[in-house]
């Protein structure tokens, strides 16, 4: 019965992370202005373009249904003829893996950068990826998966997060973004954490400092580092400096060129 299981689980996973048809559209940020954007302990956020990105948006009412954490040289140089892997992801069916940025070529990205995270603590965060390397994601929870097969579930609004965070089997960790959110706790450092506000008439100074609890990291899923308070956004296009004057607009091109044969 196990074994079948897992045939079933593993034919599920395929079945959902197969990409859908190309839509017509351009990324957010051309892949070369990306790459020069990235520091490691970035974690980028990715509108995927598999059937369970579908789903996972819906249900976080989110653009974004993946993360990776970028970790720059740390794996090395590449093989001869190969292009370094730079981001550490977590897949439902390869388990956690390293990838070169070109997976995600053409697709909608977001670059969250944890602001004052200290050189010591983001090495921590990065070994921590890095070591998870290969860890792979025991799919015989069939209800884990199963739940992901319609695009936009039934679920009423105030429900959504939970179906997300129903169960703790191995599906769910990989498609949430329990190995990033893990490597951060790892270092106290916050993303989404819960506020208990000081107590009234509390008699002792500490009592009134603000409390912050870690949430547990696999609760967390690609949208909570888009509005976490402590991640800066970082966007390509306008990082290294904009000139919105120096834009090349085709309906200009198309004035100059239509004024050129009239003359």
């Amino acid at each position: 019965m196990d074994w079948i299981l897992k045939k079933l689980g593993r034919w599920l996973a395929w079945y959902l992370t197969k990409p859908r048809p190309p839509r017509a559209q351009a990324a957010t940020s051309p892949h070369a202005r990306l790459a020069g954007s990235l520091e490691p302990g970035d974690v980028l956020l990715i509108e995927g373009n598999r059937r369970v990105s579908t789903a996972i948006k819906y249900l976080t009412q989110s653009t974004w249904s993946h993360s990776a954490l970028y970790v720059g040289d740390a794996l090395g140089p590449p093989s001869p003829g190969k292009e370094p892997k730079v981001l550490i992801e977590a897949d439902l069916r390869a388990g956690v893996r390293a990838v070169p940025l070109s997976r995600f070529e053409g697709l909608h990205t977001r670059i969250c950068r944890p602001v004052g995270l200290t050189p010591e603590d983001r090495k921590k965060v990065i070994d921590f990826a890095v070591k998870s390397i290969g860890e792979a994601y025991d799919l015989k929870n069939l209800l884990d998966l199963a739940r992901y097969l319609l695009p936009t579930p039934p679920v009423p609004a105030r429900w959504r997060r939970r179906m997300i965070a129903l169960g703790s089997g191995d599906p769910t960790r990989a498609i949430c973004s329990t190995m990033i959110a893990e490597a951060f706790g790892l270092v106290r450092y916050p993303i989404l954490p819960t506020y208990t506000p000081p107590r009234p008439g509390a008699p002792d100074q500490e009592a009134q400092e603000e409390l912050l609890q870690i949430r547990h990291h696999s609760l967390y899923v690609p949208r909570d580092f888009d509005i976490a308070p402590y991640f800066a956004i970082v966007k390509p296009t306008i990082a290294h400096g904009f000139d919105y004057r120096k834009l090349h607009w085709e309906e200009v091109k198309a004035e100059v060129a239509a004024q050129a044969t009239t003359q």
